[in-house]
């Protein structure tokens, strides 16, 4: 008995590797995947979103790191740099400051991962087959006498 290759899908098309090799490129560095996808478009906002969460968090960590030092410097019996606060301003205020820095760098990790997500993700989409033989098309279906909207979906044989 003797097959025949699928003549459906050309084997040389498709790279298997090629969402692994995306995701492991953004991995390494931010963008670089989407390069190797060739959307360049997204390479602003993998930037913008990580140097967003990278610029809050040393924002954060430095108002952090002053408060908390004002703090450690009174209890030495030092002249801090709010004397216009209490220890429990100063408290209260390090505890906002902590969880602003954390929730950025959480943000910060959270971009990084959906850009490695994000490379992977559309290095598979675009193996993807998509041609005329599917597509979709707006229609106007009528129901009770009245006008109905919606898609139909046309699969066409060749």
């Amino acid at each position: 008995m003797h097959f025949k290759a699928d003549t459906l899908v050309n084997r040389n098309e498709i790279n298997i590797l090629a969402p692994a090799k995306a995701a492991f490129y953004s991995a390494v560095l931010p963008g670089l995947g989407q390069i190797y996808n060739k959307q360049y478009w997204k390479i602003p906002i993998v930037y913008g979103a990580i140097g967003a969460g990278a610029y809050f968090y040393i924002i954060n960590n430095n108002e952090y790191n002053r408060f908390r030092q004002a703090y450690f410097d009174r209890k030495n019996g030092l002249q801090d740099e709010f004397p216009q606060y209490t220890d429990d301003v100063l408290i209260t205020v390090q505890k906002f400051y902590r969880r602003q820095r954390d929730t950025a760098m959480l943000l910060t990790i959270l971009a990084y991962v959906l850009n490695i997500i994000d490379a992977n993700v559309s290095a598979h989409l675009k193996q993807w087959n998509v041609n005329d033989n599917l597509s979709f098309e707006p229609v106007q279906i009528p129901v009770n006498q009245k006008p109905v909207f919606g898609l139909q979906m046309t699969l066409n044989f060749d």
